[in-house]
């Protein structure tokens, strides 16, 4: 039979905490690299998609009533419409530029933030009237049309 000792040694109580220190500094280390993973992936891929889509549908709108401008425009005279875009896709705020692509006489709507960007062409009067602006979705927006070409 042998006799088990209770004396505890001065080494014995440093091995549990240097356990549970090198444990824990594990479990952060990994905490951290999934935190820093996490993001990218589960909120900013969604949220790119989201954005492309509401740019998509808010370029479509703006060609629309540009279109619908130039469809209505007089011979002689003006005409000016008025229209309202969201102020934000995701809570940021967006550019919208209008005109022509470099090196092309297609025009296009460019919806942009940061690197999300959608275009959406002009339904083919681009070979007709220059359409030319730009704008952001505060406040209430304007198309202007005149027929002298200003």
């Amino acid at each position: 039979m042998r006799l088990h000792s209770t004396d505890l040694g001065p080494d014995d109580g440093v091995s549990g905490l240097i356990e549970y220190v090198s444990v824990t500094g594990i479990l952060m280390l990994l905490f951290v690299i999934m935190m820093l993973s996490v993001n990218s992936t589960i909120m900013e891929g969604p949220a790119n998609q989201l954005r492309y889509a509401a740019f998509t549908d808010i370029g479509n709108g703006v060609s629309t009533r540009i279109v619908d401008v130039y469809v209505i425009a007089p011979t002689n005279g003006t005409i000016v419409t008025q229209f309202d875009i969201p102020d934000d896709v995701a809570q940021q705020e967006y550019f919208v530029e209008i005109g022509s692509t470099v090196g092309s006489s297609d025009q296009v709507v460019e919806v942009s933030r940061n690197t999300v960007k959608s275009s959406i062409s002009l339904a083919g009067i681009g070979s007709t009237k220059g359409v030319k602006g730009n704008t952001t979705g505060k406040g209430i927006n304007r198309i202007s049309y005149n027929s002298e070409g200003y």
